[in-house]
């Protein structure tokens, strides 16, 4: 019995069109992975803030160490192109009164602040918590630009200075390179976004 060889079969009509579906399938699949990530960086306008518990933290740029405290809070700070006076005070506010300490005179935990323990606060900003991944690669393009992020943030640190302790509060510097080393106490982390406030 005769029988055709299979490179008969690779000349199919249908293989070209095959072919082609599967890049239609492709390319929708990207454009619709696009939109949804532009649909989700659309609706977020928060200022973010990473409150860590620390033992101790401490920041270092080009080598020195340009600030540090012992027990307390590190909180990296996001903040978004929207970001108003609104946000900035929200995250303050909650960020100082949130009960992250036991009580040692009752032994009841998640009882105290971080004021009423005297304890310090490291405000690191991090535009990084606003990225998103295009693919593998990460985008920024929500958060707020750097000319703008700047002054911003000095306001904020100075927020958290005078609502609780100048010498209390500290920062890294702002856009440098920095090291943060943190001892995480628990540990414990939080996040918060200012759009869970009634603004």
């Amino acid at each position: 019995m005769y029988s055709l060889p299979c490179s008969a079969f690779s000349s199919s009509p249908t293989t070209p069109l095959r072919n082609k579906l599967s890049h239609f399938l492709i390319r929708r699949n990207r454009r619709h992975q696009s939109q949804q990530i532009h649909r989700r960086n659309s609706q977020i306008k928060a200022m973010r803030a990473v409150i860590q518990r620390v033992s101790s933290s401490s920041v270092t740029v080009d080598g020195r160490i340009v600030s540090e405290i012992g027990p307390g809070l590190l909180v990296l700070i996001g903040i978004h192109e929207s970001d108003t006076d609104s946000d900035a005070d929200y995250i303050c506010r909650k960020v100082l009164n949130m009960r992250l300490f036991p009580n040692e005179t009752t032994g009841k935990g998640w009882d105290q602040n971080v004021m009423q323990m005297n304890y310090g606060v490291l405000l690191v900003s991090q535009f990084t918590l606003y990225g998103f991944l295009k693919g593998n690669k990460p985008d920024f393009h929500v958060a707020m630009p750097p000319e703008k992020a700047k002054p911003f943030y000095a306001s904020l640190v100075e927020k958290f200075q005078k609502s609780y302790n100048l010498d209390a509060v500290r920062d890294g510097v702002f856009g440098a390179m920095m090291q943060v080393n943190i001892v995480n106490d628990g540990p414990v982390t939080m996040q918060l976004d200012s759009s869970q406030s009634s603004k």
